[in-house]
């Protein structure tokens, strides 16, 4: 009888999440988060965070192990179906130069973001989380990163706040350079690298693609970033592996331990090959149509799932763990902007012709 009773409560901490995460969609399609291209991922953290710091105290006991299942069990499985937007053909559209950008953006933000964390003193895991999102694809980052570490919420919600931040910035500055000629160095082609390398999030590029006016500029921007964040997979195995090393060396888990292998990373990859291959025989097939309106329906599913896990994490923010995290990791990722638009336009100069 009490375990019936312990997953009733269970189901309704979850629930409870899918409620602020139908409440995010809603706001989501408002005009005013439309035309700033702001994702119900954004709102729904948001929410969590006004949640946490309101009536979070009034919330039932019972119900935070299905908050706590659906910031870490959810959050996997979804960044997992997060594969059904990707394919590997992808890759071959942006070419072997941009792929290189790609690669070297992502390992120079992830290095600097480290060396700074060490200069200015913040804690590691709080380093790598605001360096993932910058590196590789914004929020969808660091959620990815989150269970590889299986550190406290708030730092992810922190690491977030960073990404939206820099990356709205980021959205608005590019297309004003691009129409006040400050990229007139540059190629339509390298200009489109530039944008899908150097961007935080998938909607950033898309958001600052679009208003560009250049469709060849949008659609390469796009799939630059594609490969961006098909980076996130190699990124997490090896974020995991040395995750394991620190782990041995500080005695939190036995040096004969296995490696802790992040498996949902894996299975991301897997889903990406799937995809590939189902776009193509659907293709071959003419149910192209048919596997559109599929692949769309898990898109959408996945992005609500999403939405409930950084609803959940945002449920952990109190303000007073935001005075406690300070300016710091503000700072970092400040620096780490810079880097993205002043060396991400030296990288693309030097490797895109």
């Amino acid at each position: 009888m009490i375990m019936h009773v312990q997953k009733a409560d269970k189901i309704h901490g979850i629930l409870f999440m899918a409620l602020f995460s139908f409440a995010a969609f809603y706001l989501g399609e408002l005009p005013i988060f439309k035309s700033l291209s702001i994702s119900p991922l954004i709102i729904g953290i948001v929410l969590g965070m006004i949640y946490a710091n309101t009536l979070r105290m009034h919330l039932p006991n019972a119900w935070n192990p299905g908050i706590k299942f659906t910031s870490k069990t959810i959050l996997r499985t979804a960044i997992v179906f997060f594969g059904f937007r990707l394919t590997l053909t992808q890759i071959a559209e942006v070419g072997l130069h941009g792929t290189l950008v790609d690669i070297c953006i992502v390992t120079s933000v992830i290095l600097l973001g480290l060396l700074i964390g060490k200069l200015l003193k913040i804690d590691t895991n709080q380093a790598i989380l605001i360096s993932s999102g910058s590196a590789i694809c914004g929020a969808a980052a660091v959620l990815g990163t989150e269970p590889v570490l299986d550190d406290k919420p708030y730092k992810t919600v922190v690491a977030v706040s960073t990404v939206v931040i820099f990356g709205t910035i980021a959205m608005f500055l590019y297309p004003s350079m691009y129409r006040a000629g400050w990229l007139s160095g540059m190629t339509d082609h390298q200009v489109a690298i530039y944008t899908g390398s150097t961007l935080h999030e998938v909607a950033h590029v898309a958001g600052a693609g679009a208003a560009m006016n250049n469709p060849e500029i949008a659609g390469l921007a796009t799939i630059t970033k594609v490969i961006r964040v098909i980076l996130l997979a190699p990124f997490l195995l090896i974020l995991g592996y040395f995750v394991n090393r620190r782990k041995k060396a500080t005695g939190e888990i036995s040096a004969n331990a296995k490696v802790q292998i992040p498996w949902f990373a894996v299975l991301f990859l897997v889903v990406v090959a799937i995809n590939t291959g189902l776009t193509y025989l659907a293709g071959n097939m003419g149910m192209s149509e048919y596997y559109d309106s599929f692949t769309h329906a898990v898109k959408w599913l996945d992005t609500f799932a999403l939405t409930m896990a950084m609803t959940a994490l945002g449920c952990d923010a109190e303000i007073a763990k935001f005075k406690e995290a300070g300016l710091k990791p503000f700072i970092m990722a400040l620096i780490l902007f810079a880097w993205l638009v002043f060396g991400g336009y030296a990288i693309v100069k030097l490797l895109v012709i």
